[in-house]
């Protein structure tokens, strides 16, 4: 740690080690003297990952909410389209006959799961980026997606009829 002592007007400065004062400096200094301590980190000492807290995790601004609904929504969406063309079924009368629901309690869970504990962990999905998958990438889909859904509930409000067999 070292303290050092400058005066306002400039006149004069004196750098000296922590807890020690020089005696001809101390009657220059008087009421305009400024003292600034520092200290300095040790060289090549890694900093600590801070892993936040779960709450920090699911905050609305937090990393975690629009990753999980988005990866949430592109699973949905897929399955809704697959479910539309094998069976015939639209999207609200998959929601209506509630034969999917555990499944989706499962996916919820698993999802949710799986997405926070690398948060919690420390490590960002930016880190983990690589050249085609990317945390923007993915974002962008999982909105898409978000916006599938709605698209494909209002497409069958609207026309009546699923959106595959229209």
């Amino acid at each position: 740690m070292a303290t050092v002592m400058a005066m306002s007007s400039f006149a004069g400065a004196a750098v000296m080690p922590a807890g020690r004062l020089c005696a001809r400096s101390l009657p220059a200094l008087g009421r305009r003297a400024l003292v600034v301590r520092a200290q300095t980190e040790k060289p090549n000492t890694p900093s600590p990952k801070l892993s936040p807290s779960i709450w920090d995790a699911l905050a609305f601004s937090g990393p975690a909410p629009e990753r999980i609904n988005g990866r949430l929504a592109m699973v949905g969406f897929v399955t809704a389209l697959a479910v539309e063309a094998g069976r015939g079924d639209g999207l609200l009368s998959q929601l209506g006959n509630g034969t999917g629901q555990a499944w989706f309690a499962y996916t919820v869970a698993v999802l949710s799961v799986a997405s926070l504990v690398p948060l919690l962990q420390g490590e960002s999905a930016e880190g983990r980026a690589g050249a085609i998958m990317n945390a923007n990438a993915e974002l962008w889909n999982g909105r898409f997606a978000m916006l599938g859904l709605v698209a494909l509930a209002a497409t069958e409000i609207l026309t009546g009829a699923p959106f595959i067999n229209i």
